[in-house]
């Protein structure tokens, strides 16, 4: 059996009194979206200061991790790697790291030795532009 919709004492459908609307008004949208501003105001900037952070934590682990191998690489081979390709042939690499500054593996600069005699990958520094956040330069890491 069907039940019934519920009708008014005049015999019509109940609807919503206008005294009772749905929905929101201007003001209180305009309220929402104000503190939604502000809480994005606060979190943004926060959030891009940890993305930048990260990047520079992720370059000097980078970093440590390559100039070990370097150093595992000569140890073994009783001298330096002719590349950073070399590193990943021998196994003291699983990849080519990228630069998380310029989001590249071929922005490596490859320094030689300082005796200038040994050949080879003696040390390596990122090739992005630009400063860190403690004012030196990501090329001199």
């Amino acid at each position: 059996m069907v039940e019934p919709t519920q009708r008014s004492s005049q015999g019509i459908p109940n609807r919503p009194r206008r005294g009772n609307p749905l929905g929101f008004t201007l003001i209180e949208l305009l309220a929402v979206m104000a503190i939604m501003a502000t809480l994005l105001a606060l979190a943004v900037p926060r959030y891009l200061d940890s993305v930048e952070r990260a990047k520079e934590v992720a370059l000097k682990t980078n970093l440590r991790l390559v100039r070990e191998a370097i150093d595992k690489y000569r140890a073994d081979n009783t001298r330096l790697p002719a590349s950073l390709q070399s590193l990943v042939d021998g196994r003291y690499l699983r990849d080519v790291p990228v630069d998380p500054i310029t989001d590249r593996s071929d922005s490596w600069v490859i320094l030689p030795s300082p005796d200038g005699v040994t050949v080879g990958v003696y040390d390596l520094r990122s090739g992005a532009v630009g400063l860190a956040r403690d004012g030196s330069e990501f090329s001199s890491w």
